[in-house]
């Protein structure tokens, strides 16, 4: 009987690992470089002991990167910095990877109605949940895998190596059972991710809560267990029980609610809509900025307090540049002054992260289309083109606005540590110099999308060039013509440098320039 129940989940397991190697690969090297990059950039920034002793003092004081990274454990190690510095992220990240792979071979597939053909199969009731959950373990082993060899090859020493790896394996264990109890639940894939990325979420915020103030929600929280195994600073094993039992129980109950309810349906039944939609949603641009309204908020919070946590960093910046040549270049941007040049190189790593928001959100009409979502909104008397410069209206505003965020971010974090009110909104209109380049690098994205959709990964090329000129030109000796290409390049240091109005117009036409050459370009394609 038991057997009968999962019959089919080798077949479906194959063909979700099929459709899903790139992810596997791609989230696997990112997470392994996320780690590797930490060792590699703190071994070239504080070649001295002394230098990173007196870093690692400067940051154990600090109460806002603790929040942000963890409970600061032998940071006068590069071991000690490498788990301080990646793995509440490097969780975060895995939990988010497995949540989209868990809702699209569960609650996507019941959704979408491919489900039901399936099941028109000899296919146990338990074959499609086991195959999503086997397909996330393999993604977190790969990932966990990758990064423990890539530490081990440094090298760090192998024991707390596997540690890292391992923990991070067992938390995407713990937030693939999350997600698969949030599929049973609801009826909807946006819901489920929602529910999973609020337990994603509330882990993270437990963590930080119990670091600095409350020792014992650290305990409540899977990332907190795993910064328990104490890698590289007294290594322990046995919290490895707590993340098992866990990612068992979730699993266990994710099980036990299936069988409670009908294919198709949530536990929790779905609530009418309204008979008549609100004002909001009248138009193109409300129902595109209501699609879009989740992602909008979570990268706003996401880069306010990514924000914050640099701007706490200010009175410390000295301490935490060391004697580097390296790393003067790295966060000064080889600026002069210390404090403008850190504050200017912190202010384009966020102008970046917007950017990969804005190219993302320019590509959110491709999925549209591809769900077939897109046909149907256009049967309706709408033109192709009034659709598109909705979609193009959302993303515009939301990347202003993730922008002022960030800048309110980084003021507030300054304010804290200064003690000075005003510095607060001091940092808004530097932040938004980077729009014309911010705004540039969507537009890329919708004149991809819109000439060969299908190529449309291709968008975040230029985002990885920019990156690249930012961190490593120098170090790369990149010819001048390659810089170019980032445009970021072409604007000044703000606020080490003052702004240009010329520079900022320049690449503001530019991008008004590829978005009409976009806009002209999806006209003229068949959707879909």
């Amino acid at each position: 009987m038991t057997s009968g129940l999962f019959t089919g989940t080798l077949t479906l397991w194959a063909k979700a690992l099929k459709g899903d190697r790139w992810l596997m690969l791609g989230w696997g090297v990112a997470l392994a470089v996320l780690y590797w990059a930490q060792a590699w950039s703190i071994d070239r920034l504080y070649p001295g002991e002394g230098e990173l002793a007196r870093m690692a003092a400067a940051m154990e004081r600090n109460q806002a990167m603790i929040a942000l990274a963890g409970p600061a454990r032998s940071l006068d190690t590069v071991g000690g910095q490498v788990t301080w510095q990646a793995s509440a992220f490097g969780a975060v990240l895995l939990g988010l990877v497995v949540m989209v792979v868990v809702t699209r071979h569960t609650r996507a597939e019941e959704e979408s109605g491919r489900d039901d053909l399936v099941r028109s199969a000899v296919v146990g009731r338990f074959a499609p949940p086991a195959a999503a959950v086997l397909t996330a373990l393999v993604v977190s082993v790969f990932s966990g895998a990758l990064v423990t060899l890539s530490l081990v090859t440094y090298p760090l020493e192998v024991a707390d190596s596997a540690a890292l790896g391992v923990g991070l394996v067992l938390c995407g264990l713990c937030f693939t059972g999350t997600t698969l109890v949030a599929a049973q639940l609801v009826s909807s894939t946006r819901a489920a991710r929602g529910i999973a990325g609020a337990v994603i979420a509330a882990a993270y915020a437990l963590r930080a809560v119990g670091d600095v103030s409350v020792p014992a929600l650290s305990w409540l929280s899977p990332i907190g267990w795993y910064q328990a195994m104490h890698p590289f600073s007294g290594l322990r094993w046995w919290p490895v029980l707590l993340l098992l039992a866990a990612g068992a129980a979730n699993l266990a109950l994710a099980g036990a609610l299936l069988v409670r309810r009908d294919i198709g349906a949530g536990l929790v039944a779905s609530r009418p809509g309204p008979g008549r939609a609100g004002s909001a949603l009248s138009g193109t641009v409300g129902l595109a900025w209501r699609l879009q309204r989740g992602g909008i908020i979570g990268w706003s919070v996401g880069l306010f307090l990514t924000g914050v946590a640099y701007g706490a960093l200010g009175t410390e910046v000295e301490d935490l540049v060391g004697d580097s040549d390296l790393g003067l270049e790295m966060m000064t941007q080889g600026v002069p002054d210390l404090v403008d040049g850190f504050f200017a190189t912190m202010l384009l790593m966020l102008a970046l992260l917007t950017a990969g928001f804005a190219t993302s959100s320019m590509l959110r009409p491709r999925s549209e289309e591809e769900s077939g979502l897109a046909e149907l909104v256009l049967s309706a008397p709408l033109a192709r083109g009034r659709w598109l410069l909705s979609w193009t209206l959302v993303t515009v505003l939301a990347t202003l606005l993730v922008l002022v965020v960030a800048g309110l971010g980084i003021g507030a974090g300054y304010a804290f540590v200064t003690a000075d009110p005003v510095q607060a909104v001091s940092f808004v209109l530097p932040q938004l110099q980077h729009a014309p380049a911010v705004l540039l690098l969507a537009a890329v994205a919708r004149l991809v999308h819109a000439l060969a959709p299908r190529l449309a990964s291709l968008a975040w090329a230029p985002l990885v060039v920019a990156v690249v000129v930012m961190f490593f030109g120098d170090l790369l000796d990149l010819p001048q013509w390659v810089r170019w290409l980032s445009p970021f390049d072409h604007l000044p240091l703000v606020p080490a440098e003052d702004a240009s109005l010329a520079a900022s117009s320049a690449l503001l036409g530019v991008a008004l320039a590829v978005g009409a050459a976009g806009q002209l370009a999806f006209r003229r394609r068949d959707i879909g």
